[in-house]
């Protein structure tokens, strides 16, 4: 569903990240991301002269190569386009992530590394979601490896198995309750997928059953 129609406005500014997660030949994992900042009118500066409608003021490239225990193994960067001719002189500095675990506090840790100065903001800003992608993208390759090797269907309709297996990387229940919505303890799938923590009413063995085959 889309958004309500919006008010009368002006284009001024699009940003673009696409985040792309891969497993390498070598057993790690590159997580990729790309951003780009335009604008819908030309503006200027000493360094750039003219940056028209549409050229990226900002261009930039970061990768976290991860092992499947979250360490960083390598980090490269890349500002190909920036608003400012000393800004691609911070890319080189975010190597300083290797050795870094994707866990709670990466972020704090890896600000006492690439922050101010010697950092870039808008490859910081995506840090949070590089760590949010190599989790989406490492777990599940994970799972889904061990239920190959143990011989167990993850794609049968109707199945959660997957995803039941997913959640527990991540914890499991006691970890991912009222996290959002969908984990709400009062909630329906908490009821299904671990009934030792719902706390909503009691709809009675006929609604759990359809909840459970659907």
């Amino acid at each position: 569903m889309p958004l309500t129609q919006p008010a009368a406005r002006e284009h001024l500014h699009t940003r673009a990240i696409e985040i792309n997660g891969y497993r390498r030949s070598d057993g790690d994992y590159d997580i990729e991301a790309h951003l780009t900042d335009c604008k819908s009118f030309a503006q200027t500066n000493l360094d750039r002269g003219i940056i028209q409608p549409g050229e990226p003021v900002h261009d930039m490239w970061l990768r976290l190569t991860v092992n499947e225990q979250m360490h960083v193994q390598a980090v490269e960067a890349v500002s190909d386009k920036t608003p400012y001719a000393v800004c691609p002189a911070a890319a080189p500095n975010f190597a300083r992530l290797t050795g870094l675990r994707i866990k709670p506090g990466f972020l704090r840790e890896a600000a006492q590394r690439v922050g101010g100065t010697v950092g870039c903001t808008h490859l910081r800003e995506l840090l949070q979601q590089l760590a949010t992608t190599a989790l989406q993208t490492i777990n599940p390759a994970k799972v889904r490896r061990d239920m190959a090797a143990e011989g167990i269907a993850h794609q049968t309709p109707g199945s959660e198995a997957l995803d039941t297996r997913i959640t527990e990387q991540w914890g499991g229940g006691n970890k991912m309750l009222n996290s959002c919505l969908a984990y709400d303890q009062n909630g329906p799938l908490v009821k299904r997928r671990w009934p030792h923590l719902y706390t909503g009413p009691d709809t009675g063995p006929d609604v759990a059953a359809k909840e459970t085959a659907g």
